[in-house]
């Protein structure tokens, strides 16, 4: 069986810092990734193996010479590798547990096996390719992927009893950013004013102030925000920076300027979901700039949603039961939106971002609580992730202005501009005729366009990857602001909404009139504004 590798830089585009391609005598891999705990493992093997390198990376090597495939188990950090063992001709290919790096796996017509970065390396080769699942490792003694990744937790029979404990989510999150400073690159903060990316932030900047970090790249990091003229975002990023005190970078697009950028932002991403395209425009736009001005890593928030219930939606779970498989589910999932997102739209410029609320051991501690302690019950003023608010409500020393640790949920794409949103619609609706969408279900049979908005990405994408495999990437099926199709059966009205807008819930401060957000056109509404696709088959076995 012959293994084809592509990495990002055959694709045309140059590779990300994290990129690597090494040889160890008979062991040949390459990985796209970080090992935060590199130096622990590096420590363990000093006696008994030469490093050849200072790359992180490199401790795959000597981990799969001791353990073999169990290498997987004793990475912490975020990757996707492919590795070539010369003494036997065999292979393996592996992805991190919720997949923050993206990998994909393709078969050609010869029966060669491909993997690759990105999807558009894969299809002038490929008959057949599909996303490498997270968490999976792929062998060639047996040309199976199986999963290797199944903490407690994982399984959604599995409700979590243990009580909460405040401190130990502080203690863990705090560890999961301070890991994540390892760097030899200049660094920053992604800051939209959010929850989430403030709360990464005041830990990053409290820890570079108060440690030898600071030394090395001052002790006063950049903070960057990007969002139209008085955005929600900018407003609120800059009142946490002040705070923080960080050097605080406001980043403007307009409309327009996001428009022009669509189609290189689908090239990109690799998708046509409306939401991930809607928050991939002001990100990837943002990152170019970030890039130019010599910063190559990132820290930023995406996860915390998802790890507990942040969407406003979340407001109608009926018991603990099903409000934590919607987060399993979510957590599952995360591989085909935020981190896609977040990976893609930056890497295009070479920039990486990393993500401590996907941390495994921070997972560990958040993950195994009581759910019912995550649940929204506004009458006791516990607002979606109380959790996480209530772990860093500190008097003595705030963390951040109240106004910050309890400001409402806003999505990324909403949080830069509401009139980005509004804009985008009205593109759309110059773009597509009536007649093309009475016409949608012939021309797009699979994940049928709902929206003009949803025509309009479809159009774009399906130029640049005409593959039938490079939309069946894409997920469909009924949703509402982000939530699974699961999770329409909790509440009657979210039924009804095609918006994946947060402000399409009627909970958002800001919500939409009767009438402002898209009607339902179908019986299915979603969150891509696509109908859901036909059933396929399964295409990946466990050992």
């Amino acid at each position: 069986m012959d293994v084809h590798m592509q990495t990002a830089h055959e694709c045309g585009r140059p590779p990300a810092r994290h990129m690597h391609v090494q040889q160890h005598i008979y062991i040949m891999f390459s990985v796209n990734g970080e090992i935060y705990n590199h130096e622990e493992l590096r420590k363990k093997f000093k006696d008994s193996h030469k490093f050849h390198t200072a790359s992180d990376c490199e401790v795959i090597a000597h981990l799969y010479e001791e353990i073999g495939e169990d290498v997987v188990h004793e990475l912490d950090g975020m990757f996707s590798f492919v590795l070539y063992d010369s003494r036997n001709g065999n292979f393996m290919a592996a992805r991190d547990p919720i997949g923050i790096t993206p990998l994909y796996i393709g078969w050609g017509r010869d029966g060669a096996v491909w993997f690759a970065s990105e999807m558009k390396a894969l299809i002038d080769d490929c008959v057949h390719f599909q996303w490498f699942p997270p968490g999976h490792l792929y062998s060639s003694v047996n040309g199976v992927l199986r999963p290797y990744f199944n903490p407690p937790w994982w399984n959604e029979k599995y409700i979590p009893t243990a009580p909460l404990d405040y401190m130990a989510i502080r203690k863990a999150f705090t560890k999961a950013v301070v890991k994540r400073l390892m760097t030899d690159v200049p660094f920053g903060l992604l800051l939209s004013g959010g929850l989430d990316s403030s709360l990464v932030s005041a830990v990053a900047a409290r820890h570079i102030r108060e440690s030898s970090v600071g030394d090395k790249w001052g002790h006063q990091l950049h903070s960057f925000t990007i969002g139209l003229k008085g955005s929600p975002d900018l407003k609120a990023a800059r009142e946490v920076a002040e705070h923080i005190g960080t050097l605080h970078n406001e980043l403007h697009f307009t409309v327009q300027e996001g428009i022009d950028a669509l189609s290189d932002v689908i090239y990109h991403i690799e998708t046509y979901d409306v939401v991930t395209i809607r928050a991939s425009t002001p990100m990837f736009l943002m990152a170019r700039k970030i890039k130019a001005q010599g910063v190559k890593m990132v820290l930023s928030g995406e996860g915390s949603d998802e790890v507990f219930g942040g969407y406003l939606y979340f407001h109608k779970a009926p018991n603990k039961e099903e409000f934590h498989k919607e987060l399993l589910r979510k957590i599952k999932l995360l591989h085909l939106y935020d981190c896609l997102r977040s990976n893609k739209a930056t890497s295009a410029w070479g920039l990486e971002v990393r993500v401590p609320f996907l941390d495994k051991e921070f997972l560990d501690v958040a993950m195994n609580f009581d759910p019912s302690e995550k649940m929204i019950r506004k009458s006791e003023g516990r607002i979606e992730k109380y959790v996480m608010r209530k772990a860093f409500d500190d008097v003595e020393q705030p963390y951040l202005p109240r106004s910050i640790l309890y400001r409402q949920k806003e999505q990324f794409s909403d949080g830069v501009g509401y009139s980005w949103i509004d804009g985008l619609r009205e593109h759309a609706e110059t773009r597509v005729t009536d007649k093309m969408m009475a016409n949608a279900k012939n021309i797009f049979p699979e994940n049928t366009p709902l929206t003009k908005e949803a025509y309009l990405y479809r159009m774009i994408f399906e130029k640049h990857f005409p593959h039938a495999s490079s939309r069946a990437t894409v997920p469909g099926g009924p949703s509402v602001a982000c939530s699974t199709p699961a999770a329409l059966a909790w509440d009657e009205s979210l039924k009804n909404n095609i918006d994946p807008s947060g402000r399409a819930v009627g909970v958002h401060n800001s919500a939409f009139e009767p009438g402002q957000a898209p009607a339902v056109s179908s019986s299915i509404a979603t969150s891509n504004g696509v109908a859901a696709p036909s059933p396929q088959p399964p295409t990946v076995a466990a050992a």
